[in-house]
């Protein structure tokens, strides 16, 4: 298993933490129980009373300015304890034998690692499908949830899981195990966006509902500590006593030697979680409840912009490659700001066969594309594109050639969530000087709402 397995493992163990609330100072502890309860199950854009001025600008980032009440304090102390749980986690590994790891035990051979993985990426890395799929929007979704649970929107929640995700872990942490991947840059806020605003609005739905699912309390109660187990748990024990007795929760990885009878030492790998305690005041249960009654407001960027392609595309490729033409999948994940505008993360993958040989050897190609759509008030929509990218042969580094691409296409929208599109590309490679071209054909569907 690869280190950065390790940390995903591991980290998978703690990492749900960040949903719950931040520890909240002595003065908003002995307030009313409305307070108290909003501390606990934090806010979200939704449950304010805006101005016009806060659609002004759609794709305005409020991060660091929090311009309409967002708890920016909650959010920094959630930024820090994620930090603690790599540190933590990072710590474990280099504590592991180098064989299982492939961590070098010097600090500064670790460093150089770093470095060198820094320099060398991004790459498209071969972790198993379900680590790149499923694992990172995973981790993406609770960087989301960190924000949004803190009164941000969701294209502010979504910057903020593009932040983590790249430099704190792909050029971070993972960053000392491997080198960064492009997939991994694009995937993890992306489809964690997906994931994180579902999961955040399925607990609100599991709530307002009475803590049921299926008209089962046990199911909603199980629903819930899968979609925010520290909270969860802060949550039972006040249903438990009846009171608004713990307020907040945190959790961190502990590492520490422990001296042993027989003059020998171990190391300890501890999971902690904290919580801070209320005044008993009130049930947090049906304040919780109110705070989710709200009547609601429409997002001006929220996760229908998503959008996910999957087609077919003809490869016609240079003689360079040594390979026949011939057709192989495609798929696409990108962002749809608006109907001129677009951005997408595009792969192909055929088993071509070489004309010398006749055997089948694997093609890729891979690129980050930026398109504007003429006629954009119309469900027909010509546009171009242009992108860079890599493209290589038998996934052998030594036999691959960075790209620059331009097209046109002919995207065409059947309703608000589902699209085709038809395109072709001109693909130079800068290593072999490489001329390719490229035809495809794609169905889009647009997650959410999809196109407003």
């Amino acid at each position: 298993m690869k280190p950065c397995h390790y940390l995903h493992l591991i980290l998978l163990c703690t990492l749900l933490s960040p949903f719950s609330s931040a520890a909240p100072n002595e003065e908003n502890a002995s307030e009313n129980t409305l307070v108290i309860a909003n501390t606990f199950s934090n806010t979200s854009w939704e449950d304010k009373a805006l101005s016009d001025d806060a659609y002004a600008d759609p794709y305005q980032i409020s991060l660091f300015s929090t311009p309409h009440g967002e708890d920016g304090e909650r959010l920094w102390s959630q930024t820090k304890s994620v930090a603690w749980y790599g540190i933590g986690v990072a710590g474990f590994l280099a504590l592991l034998p180098t064989d299982i790891t492939n961590w070098e035990t010097s600090d500064e051979r670790l460093i150089e690692k770093w470095w060198d993985n820094v320099r060398q990426g991004p790459v498209w890395d071969r972790d198993a499908w379900y680590i790149n799929y499923i694992g990172h929007p995973y981790f993406g979704g609770v960087y989301y949830q960190s924000a949004r649970k803190s009164g941000y929107r969701q294209w502010d929640a979504f910057i903020y899981s593009a932040l983590m995700s790249t430099f704190y872990w792909e050029y971070g942490i993972e960053a000392f195990a491997e080198v960064p991947a492009l997939q991994d840059l694009v995937v993890t806020p992306v489809l964690g966006w997906v994931y994180g605003e579902w999961a955040f609005n399925q607990e609100r739905e599991i709530i307002l509902g009475g803590g049921t699912v299926w008209g089962s309390a046990a199911l909603g109660d199980t629903a819930l500590f899968f979609l925010d187990p520290v909270d969860s748990i802060g949550r039972g024990i006040n249903q438990l006593v009846g009171k608004q007795v713990v307020i907040a929760g945190t959790g961190y990885v502990g590492i520490k030697e422990v001296s042993l009878p027989n003059g020998s030492s171990e190391t300890q790998v501890k999971i902690n979680l904290r919580y801070a305690m209320g005044n008993g005041k009130g049930n947090s249960t049906k304040a919780r409840s109110d705070m989710y009654n709200s009547a609601g407001i429409e997002d001006p960027v929220d996760f229908g912009i998503v959008g996910f392609s999957v087609g077919s595309v003809y490869l016609n490729l240079d003689e360079s490659w040594g390979l026949e033409n011939g057709w192989a999948p495609t798929f696409s994940l990108g962002l749809y700001f608006t109907p001129q505008f677009s951005s997408r993360l595009s792969y192909s993958r055929g088993e071509m066969k070489e004309k010398t040989s006749a055997e089948r050897v694997v093609y890729e190609n891979y690129s980050v594309d930026l398109q504007y759509y003429f006629n954009a008030d119309n469900d027909f929509r010509p546009y171009i594109s242009a992108g860079l990218g890599e493209a290589l042969k038998d996934q052998d580094r030594d036999i691959k050639t960075a790209q620059v691409n331009a097209g046109f296409g002919v995207y065409y929208k059947l309703d608000r969530n589902w699209a085709l599109q038809l395109s072709w590309h001109h693909y130079y490679g800068t290593k072999f000087s490489a001329n390719d071209d490229l035809a495809s054909g794609q169905l889009i569907y647009r997650f959410g709402a999809g196109e407003h």
